[in-house]
């Protein structure tokens, strides 16, 4: 039974590969989603953050305002170590534990994990594949003004803050290059499930 990390860079068209495996039947985990969950006032990492970066990082309700964090670790690079040494660790124990639930549930398809900072994190170890989305440059930049509104150099400065694809794909098992139509990338999408089913039980 096969776990699989998916991810790749801004504007690849992650979240869309994942919206489709979804639909053919993965049962799907969102890292984001579980980084949210881990620094909620009941969760693992709410404390060690309180005490790292202070009560001003809180709103008025209690909650860690990423608005207010933010500014504080992406301006200096020994906060953000210090938050990814808090929380990486712990979204890691979380996504294997979800891993294990869902197998012990009775789940029996392959699970997909997105996490765009899957490598960076150092979370390989979870997964028996590492599926890696890419698209050019070109379809990135278009893709990015398109959906969010930002200018070319201000993708072009997200993009040069990440790790390269080339970095990427030392670590990943497969590539799906997404710079043609969604059909297509539908296609290679059902292609690469089928062969996952297929060697995953």
């Amino acid at each position: 039974m096969l776990s699989i990390g998916l991810t790749g860079g801004i504007g690849s068209g992650k979240s869309t590969v994942t919206k489709i495996l979804g639909e053919l039947g993965a049962p799907i985990i969102d890292a984001d989603k579980v980084g949210h969950a881990i620094y909620a006032p009941d969760g693992p990492a709410y404390q060690e953050m309180i005490v790292a970066f202070g009560r001003e990082i809180l709103a008025p309700d209690g909650t860690i305002d990423r608005r207010k964090l933010g500014p504080l670790v992406f301006a200096d690079a020994a906060a953000l170590q210090r938050l990814n040494s808090i929380v990486h660790p712990k979204m890691f124990t979380r996504m294997r534990q979800m891993i294990e639930e869902l197998r012990s549930g009775g789940e029996r398809n392959p699970i997909v994990i997105e996490a765009a900072i899957l490598i960076e994190a150092n979370w390989q170890p979870l997964f028996d594949q590492i599926w890696l989305v890419t698209a050019s440059k070109e379809r990135v930049i278009e893709r990015i003004e398109r959906d969010r509104g930002l200018k070319p150099e201000q993708t072009e400065a997200r993009i040069r803050s990440q790790l390269p694809d080339e970095q990427r794909r030392k670590y990943s098992s497969t590539v799906i290059t997404n710079d043609g139509t969604i059909e297509e990338l539908r296609d290679k999408v059902a292609h690469l499930w089928q062969a996952a089913l297929a060697s995953g039980r």
